[in-house]
């Protein structure tokens, strides 16, 4: 049996620049991910399966449609895996699990059997964010958000991390379509620490018009205390990054003393 850690991916920060004629966004954003989430084992097979256990695996509606299935049959991996997927994180939250998920596909493959080369394509075709989830580690993308770069310095390794979500789904396509057009420059370059606390998330605005709970969630991580705090990806997710564990323990119990309706989950950036 082999097995993987789909990495939850945050985005530090997300700057819309304009809108394409094919009705892609061009952008810029700063990948980070964070040292938990879903959970995958494979073992070989006649054929490719795929079972789905865990909070969110009711929020997938055809196993077989699921990203998983799709990186399975693009990837050369013997005559079949069955796939097991413990489904840990949000359907729809900004953190892009089901990316994560088919990025932790390829991470298994490339460890029994080698990655093509051309598994950049592969990976793009599957989802935007899908490479960057494939190398699970700090990154800047540009474009569409599968031209990746590597970050100057990682200065928030092992950073303390708290995602919230309000528990309310929300699709990516509204969010974009509601963005006000209105390119409020690049994002920063340097450090990780520095790209991250000068950036911004444009979608958060527009989220927030189409789940106002993003507010509330913002409004409660930044009640405690933390060094930033904002949305993730299209929402409705929020991290907050602290100092320290204790400050992080403490943010943690305080949101689930307060809101405990709420889902929450503490780690580390990578």
């Amino acid at each position: 049996m082999i097995s993987e850690t789909a990495y939850a991916k945050i985005n530090l920060a997300l700057h819309v620049r304009k809108r394409r004629e094919d009705g892609y966004h061009e952008l810029e954003t700063l990948f980070a991910f964070v040292d938990a989430g879903d959970e995958l084992a494979a073992t070989p097979a006649e054929v490719d399966c795929l079972t789905t256990h865990g909070e969110f695996a009711a929020k997938i509606d055809d196993p077989f449609g699921n990203i998983v299935a799709k990186a399975l049959a693009i990837l050369p991996h013997g005559k079949g895996w069955a796939v097991d997927l413990e489904k840990r994180l949000p359907v729809a939250a900004g953190l892009g699990g089901g990316s994560a998920d088919a990025g932790a596909v390829f991470r298994m493959v490339e460890r029994t059997h080698g990655l093509p080369d051309d598994w950049h394509a592969r990976a793009a075709k599957l989802g935007a964010d899908v490479p960057a989830c494939v190398l699970s580690r700090p990154c800047i993308g540009t474009g569409t958000g599968t031209d990746l770069a590597e970050v100057a310095e990682n200065d928030l390794a092992g950073c303390p991390v708290l995602l919230v979500n309000p528990r309310v789904p929300v699709p990516t396509g509204p969010v974009f379509q509601a963005w006000d057009r209105i390119d409020r420059g690049a994002m920063p370059t340097g450090a990780l620490r520095d790209i991250a606390l000068a950036g911004r998330n444009d979608l958060e605005a527009p989220a927030i018009e189409i789940c106002p709970a993003v507010a509330d969630v913002l409004a409660a991580l930044r009640e405690t205390g933390p060094f930033l705090a904002r949305m993730s990806g299209s929402g409705a997710t929020c991290f907050a990054l602290y100092e320290s564990q204790q400050a992080l323990s403490e943010a943690a119990a305080r949101i689930a003393a307060t809101r405990p309706d709420w889902w929450q989950l503490s780690g580390k950036l990578r």
